[in-house]
């Protein structure tokens, strides 16, 4: 049985400081060096992917310059483009394999800590069954790691359960595109952006999360086009908004059926597109005829009047585009969400044009690439469905094995958690996936991980879940490999390796082609580079929905990236999907999805009788493990809060800089409150960057949507009280209460 985690002193003790590293005379982007190189690559935080040029001095990233031929940012970045260059020298590195213990972690040699990993997981599939080992991937890694973890677990390992991190992130939008359009990628580039006449954004902290993408919005209002923003917060883009629905969290079905409602009963839907384009509008028209303003207000705290103005600017629109994330997503009805904003889309026939369509804000550095090429449990490369027939004997055909030995679909990630509960899943490999920080649940999770016989992990720095760990593998940054990711809109772009991972560490990809080996699979694993690997890529997405054959590294480096699918060398890539108006179903049509309003998981009640929802701030990235150890992000953001607002505050005895206690039926967490004006009444909010007793996902739910599968994020049941002060827990005086608006 896994024992329990080192304890933290341990760690600092022997490996360094946990949180917050500073050099002497601080951060700096230091100046010039002889034989100083510049390699232009990508930021390696959030789906944007910003171009960005780092530059390298004696194996060392000792700052940046801006890459201002990359089309998508222009040169800009965003706080954490301009620091991410600090993280590869903090002393917290992994620079050695860890293996465990009875006093703690100790440094081991590669062959050691690689032959436990592959005799442990042997042994136990041995025992108990080839699924009784599970792979957990990220999101983060080039396409490449991805499609060569996917072809690991399947091969090497035989088992069919692996997944990923996207799962908490893009499933129910990527779900949802599949259903409308069969085919889960953004149909339009964020080019087309500045040329609507009114873009929705629903669900999306842009300016915290997604920072350049406000240029473009700033960008299509100088054009002279509407911004309409929903979220139960006024978040900073809500500053420039022409009109803000501040709905209630998990009822976004119910406003855009209320918005469709309108379109419908005014005759501002595109009949002749609908008739000739689409199906399923009939079923979807009956639904909406029973949410008419007064109602849907009523569900969702939104104005009929504001409703009603939403449905005459989008449908009156002749380019109207709305963009969505996890505001949206992040729900036990996730898929329905999206499907009723590609609806609305559909019934006033924007898609398929310049600045026409929905398209979802990708959160994770390669979240659609992520997506595409097998790491995810019901997948095979170039977005094939791993029961299609057709994809297993191709891909079987690819990989030289017969389609009937590929297993089958396998459990999701917060699935997997749930197996080892049962004691049905014995043995986990995971590869930069920190589940203790960014599964809910937390406490849950965390009784989880001490129940496996063994737990192997690939990482570069020692994350809360690595504390857990039988053996951790030193692996590497995104900027010591070379590779392909494919930003969220649908361009794939070319990560450039700078630096040669340091220490003992070593690239992911020849860690994993090293476990392969050592389990006995060599023979399909003959990779000696990613190159090779990407190579093989090609040919595995060859006639797949996402098809990468046409692409070399060659060509994105001269053209600044391509568009997929590109199924041949000449063929130009696809920047704008469906001009043709042709879709990926059989019958070749859009399909209209009933989106019906369902209750969330963790319902309101006399004891619990605020809405609670989560999300980022500019400074941190996902869980934390990379811009925690940030000193210049750290300290502009070092602790979670509680955004109140005044009345809810006020209710309470509660100011800006109190310690207030946050209480869902999964447990507490008590932060400084942070009181504004740009929240809800009803709704209170912690960012869940932290870990331990800051984790906000110790409040949150693991109610799963039934199609996506996605974690009930951003809709819980909370109560909030005044913190008693004890020993050792003091109020919050660095709280900066000029944000309190």
């Amino acid at each position: 049985m896994a024992r329990p985690p080192v304890p933290i002193e341990e760690l600092i003790r022997n490996f360094g400081p946990t949180l917050k590293y500073m050099p002497p005379g601080g951060w700096v982007n230091s100046g010039s060096h002889a034989n100083e190189t510049l390699v232009k690559t990508h930021c390696c935080f959030c789906g944007q992917q910003c171009g960005i040029q780092l530059r390298v001095h004696e194996n060392q990233v000792v700052g940046f310059e801006p890459w201002d031929e990359f089309p998508f940012n222009r040169g800009m970045l965003c706080p954490k483009g301009v620091k991410r260059y600090l993280q590869g020298s903090h002393p917290d590195r992994l620079l050695d394999p860890l293996v465990r213990t009875d006093s703690g972690f100790r440094k081991a040699s590669w062959d050691e800590a690689l032959s436990t990993t592959a005799d442990r997981l042997s042994s136990i599939q041995q025992q108990h069954g080839k699924d009784a080992v599970a792979v957990l991937g990220g999101a983060s890694l080039i396409s490449e790691k991805s499609y060569l973890l996917g072809k690991f677990a399947r091969l090497a390992l035989g088992t069919r359960h692996i997944d990923y991190n996207g799962r908490l992130c893009m499933v129910s939008a990527g779900t949802a595109y599949k259903l409308a359009f069969g085919v889960d990628r953004n149909p339009n580039p964020w080019s087309d952006i500045p040329e609507a006449e009114v873009v929705l954004v629903a669900g999306s902290n842009i300016a915290a999360c997604f920072p350049i993408t406000t240029d473009y919005l700033w960008r299509m209002r100088d054009n002279g086009g509407k911004l309409i923003v929903v979220d139960p917060r006024r978040t900073p883009i809500c500053r420039k908004a022409d009109l803000y629905l501040p709905v209630k969290p998990g009822m976004d079905t119910a406003l855009f059926s209320g918005i469709l409602h309108v379109v419908l009963r005014d005759g501002l839907h595109d009949r002749e597109f609908i008739d000739k384009y689409t199906t399923g509008f009939d079923a979807v028209e009956e639904y909406a005829r029973h949410w008419d303003p007064a109602r849907t207000a009523e569900a969702t705290g939104v104005k009929p009047e504001s409703i009603e103005k939403a449905a005459h600017w989008f449908g009156a629109s002749r380019r109207a585009m709305a963009l969505h994330a996890r505001g949206v997503e992040h729900h036990s009805h996730g898929v329905e969400n999206v499907s009723s904003i590609i609806n609305l889309c559909l019934a006033t026939g924007n898609i398929g044009r310049k600045g026409s369509g929905p398209n979802m804000i990708t959160g994770q550095g390669n979240g659609q690439g992520g997506r595409e090429h097998g790491q995810k449990c019901d997948q095979l490369p170039g977005q094939r469905h791993l029961e299609d027939p057709e994809a297993r004997a191709y891909v079987g055909g690819v990989w030289g094995v017969p389609p009937e030995s590929l297993p089958h679909v396998g459990y999701t990630a917060l699935e997997i958690f749930e197996a080892i509960h049962r004691g049905e899943i014995k043995g986990l490999l995971s590869i930069c996936f920190n589940p203790l920080v960014s599964l809910p649940d937390a406490g849950y999770i965390r009784e989880a991980l001490n129940k496996l016989e063994f737990f192997g992990i690939i990482d570069f720095f020692l994350s809360e879940t690595a504390h857990h760990a039988d053996v951790v593998l030193a692996g590497s940054l995104q900027e010591e490999e070379e590779g392909v990711v494919c930003s969220g809109e649908g361009r794939v772009i070319k990560i450039n390796k700078a630096v040669e991972p340091p220490g003992n560490a070593r690239g992911d990809s020849e860690i994993i082609v090293d476990l392969a080996r050592r389990l006995g699979k060599g023979e399909y694993f003959p990779f000696s580079s990613t190159r090779e690997i990407f190579d093989e890529m090609r040919v595995a997405s060859k006639g797949g929905v996402a098809d990468y054959y046409g692409i070399t590294w060659e060509r994105i480096e001269k053209e600044l990236g391509l568009f997929w699918p590109v199924p041949s060398e000449d063929h130009p890539g696809t920047p704008r999907l469906f001009e043709n108006l042709v879709f990926k179903h059989p019958d070749r049509k859009a399909h209209f999805v009933m989106a019906e309003v369902r209750p969330g998981g963790d319902p309101l009640d006399e004891s619990y009788p605020l809405h609670f929802t989560t999300g980022r701030v500019v400074s941190q990235f996902l869980s934390g493990t990379q811009t925690r150890r940030i000193g210049p992000l750290v300290d502009q953001r070092p602790e979670p809060f509680a955004e109140l607002h005044p009345d809810l505050a006020a209710k309470y005895g509660i100011e800006s800089g109190d310690l207030v206690t946050v209480s869902t039926r999964r447990g507490s967490v008590t932060v400084p409150a942070l009181v504004v004006k740009t929240i809800r009444p009803d709704t209170v909010f912690i960012p869940y960057h932290w870990p331990g007793k800051k984790s906000a996902n110790v409040l949150t739910r693991r109610t799963l949507d039934p199609r996506s599968k996605i974690p009930e994020y951003k809709s819980s049941a909370c109560r909030i009280e005044k913190a008693k002060l004890a020993d050792g827990l003091k109020p919050n005086g660095e709280l900066n209460v000029l944000e309190a608006r």
